[in-house]
């Protein structure tokens, strides 16, 4: 059963994919003069292996597991929401080329259109269809996909990322796989660092800018309340927001999460009518100048640091 988008798109899925046809047209005139062609000429003479990620933490995987035999692209650039990705035309050259190709369906409408037209050749890695990533958190507006933010899911993504370069690159799959192991036990460590931080708070609900947090909410028994639902754009109504201010209240909530990448006003609107304070809890859908850390592990060690003060944590 496939799973449900967690936003409309900006436009059309019709549209988009009829838009695919112009970029190919344009790509023969552009790629030789474009900085990113050149940037990808030299890593194909290197031998790179070409892979191109959806966005962040996909990408994150394949670099870790790939290291110096990848060539990675994020087609999510910096400081923008991932959900809202529209592939440009160097991005449509990109995937092309790509050897390897890292998804979520459902998380980016525009990424998904683009990816479906993949060549049998190309190794598709979609973390909807691996087992034991995605976990039963359904909402108002379909399947929570944020799979990464429970360390445990995504070490059995890691491994399906090892599979594929594995495959793809047969020379260098005993090191994909040692490199895939190597992060595997970082992931074990960042999680008994969570069970531990975690253990004893003095409230386990937890108030978030949208409903982020379902699976790290449910690994670390904490009751998540989101303000907006899985679109982080999503404007609450006046009733909705009198909601999370009673829950806030009758669980004795003293912090409530903001976003680096998310409007803060109405994270900022329930701390204020409710006496509450305001901290960033990053849902790592990209890094940016506003992470509490360089990459998915440190941004993660600074969520649980977040965590436990606002949680009221010994």
């Amino acid at each position: 059963m496939p799973l449900p988008s967690l936003r409309r798109p900006s436009r059309s899925a019709t549209a988009f994919l009829s838009s695919l046809v112009l970029a190919a047209a344009a790509v023969t005139a552009t790629a030789c003069s474009s900085p990113r062609a050149a940037q990808e000429a030299a890593e194909s003479a290197a031998g790179k292996l070409p892979v191109t990620a959806g966005f962040y933490p996909l990408a994150y995987a394949a670099q870790r597991v790939g290291g110096d035999a990848v060539a990675v692209f994020d087609l999510t650039k910096p400081g923008a929401e991932p959900h809202d990705a529209e592939p440009t035309t160097a991005d449509v050259t990109t995937l092309r080329k790509s050897s390897v190709i890292l998804t979520v369906k459902g998380f980016q409408p525009a990424v998904d259109a683009l990816v479906a037209q993949a060549t049998s050749e190309q190794r598709v890695v979609d973390a909807a269809a691996v087992p034991g990533v995605i976990g039963n958190f359904p909402t108002d507006e379909g399947i929570d996909l944020h799979f990464w933010l429970d360390p445990t899911h995504y070490a059995t993504y890691v491994s399906a990322v090892a599979d594929a370069l594995a495959a793809a690159d047969p020379p260098h799959a005993m090191a994909y796989r040692a490199n895939a192991e190597a992060l595997r036990a970082e992931l074990v460590a960042l999680d008994t660092a969570y069970s531990d931080g975690l253990k004893t708070c003095s409230t386990r609900t937890m108030v978030t800018s949208h409903e982020a947090f379902g699976y790290l909410a449910a690994r670390y028994n904490l009751t998540q309340v989101g303000i907006a639902g899985l679109n982080p754009e999503q404007e609450p109504s006046a009733k909705a927001l009198a909601a999370v201010g009673d829950a806030v209240r009758q669980a004795k909530v003293t912090t409530i999460y903001a976003e680096t990448l998310a409007e803060p006003k109405f994270a900022q609107t329930v701390a204020t009518s409710t006496g509450a304070k305001l901290a960033v809890l990053d849902p790592i859908e990209g890094i940016t100048t506003n992470s509490a850390g360089t990459d998915y592990l440190s941004v993660m060690r600074a969520n649980l640091a977040t965590l436990r003060a606002g949680q009221s944590c010994s």
